[in-house]
């Protein structure tokens, strides 16, 4: 190392910092859509956590990003999140312990019990979080028929039993096909359904699509879906309970490589999933291999695990609502998680 370097600075970004913040996360190797300014303003108008950036100089030049979300909800606590609602984001580049450092410092300023880190380096005296969450991607072939052959049998058999239906694909930006199916999903779940206002603001700010799957008109499965250096993220997917029996996940899925495929994509991510839950275990039969996620906290983390003990009762009674219910009911709740 260099003894006469110029010595890494911190700082808050500003306004006018935005575009040198987007060439840098444009630039570094590492970077995912979560990083981006956009991903972060979307979820500042989509759920109303203030977007904040900090930023590791040398030489008055940005070696370090680390993007932040404020996120604070009644029932979860507070906590400085990077990055809110992404599976990926923590800190970009070096200046990994001084980012950190002002992250926890601001925390503590501006009363979060806690400040977490998805990915990148794990910074000194933070705690290490690994083995709940899994990330699944793996290349992407070039044609259809390519794509069909990558799947395994079993589950590329199920894809096939799904071209055989009388479905239909349609790509494009219908929010409120997609809103309804999506909500009826998590509902199924247990879990409370994002506002439609993120999914609004990320189609706005970010290149992303939705691919829907119908019969005879009905939307029985849809999935929200961002787009970075070549690789295709279905984020926020799901289906309703009359999907299962056409097999409209699988298509959706399928369809969705195609597509990607077609607009230049060499890679697919299929996002993350806890260990031992049924999305985790239909990632891998669609021949995805999981990747541990690393991730890091300070303070008093939150604990918004729907497979937490402590959740066991709220998430059965919530598969019970009607569905008007739980889509009035959820918006407000799951802004908070983060």
């Amino acid at each position: 190392m260099n003894a006469f370097a110029p010595l890494v600075t911190v700082r808050a970004a500003e306004p006018g910092d935005r575009a040198a913040v987007r060439g840098f996360v444009d630039s570094h190797p590492d970077a995912t859509p979560f990083h981006l300014p956009e991903w972060s303003e979307a979820v500042e108008r989509g759920c109303g956590q203030k977007a904040l950036t900090l930023l590791a100089e040398r030489a008055g030049r940005i070696v370090g990003v680390l993007p932040i979300s404020e996120v604070r909800s009644p029932l979860f606590g507070s906590a400085l999140v990077s990055t809110g609602f992404g599976v990926e984001g923590g800190v970009l580049g070096e200046g990994a312990d001084g980012l950190a450092e002002a992250a926890w410092v601001l925390a503590q300023a501006r009363g979060c019990a806690s400040a977490e880190l998805r990915g990148g380096p794990v910074p000194t005296g933070w705690q290490r979080r690994e083995g709940l969450y899994f990330g699944f991607a793996r290349d992407l072939p070039r044609d259809e028929e390519a794509i069909l052959k990558a799947i395994p049998r079993k589950q590329r058999a199920e894809v096939r039993r799904a071209l055989g239906f009388d479905l239909q694909v349609e790509v494009g930006r219908d929010i409120g096909a997609h809103y309804r199916v999506y909500a009826e999903s998590v509902r199924n779940l247990g879990t409370p359904v994002f506002p439609r206002a993120l999914f609004e603001a990320v189609l706005d700010t970010m290149d992303a699509d939705i691919l829907t799957v119908r019969r005879e008109g009905r939307a029985l499965a849809s999935v929200l879906s961002l787009y970075f250096r070549g690789t295709v993220y279905p984020y926020w997917g799901g289906g309703s309970r009359a999907a299962r029996a056409a097999r409209a996940n699988e298509l959706m899925y399928y369809a969705l490589m195609c597509h990607a495929a077609r607009r230049g994509c060499t890679r697919f991510d299929f996002g993350r999933s806890k260990a031992g839950t049924g999305a985790f275990a239909y990632k891998k039969n669609w021949g995805f291999e999981p990747r541990p996620l690393v991730y890091a906290a300070k303070g008093a983390a939150r604990e918004t695990n729907p497979l937490s003990p402590r959740y066991r009762l709220q998430v059965a009674l919530w598969k019970k609502l009607p569905l008007w219910a739980a889509n009035r009911l959820g918006p407000p709740i799951a802004r908070g998680l983060g």
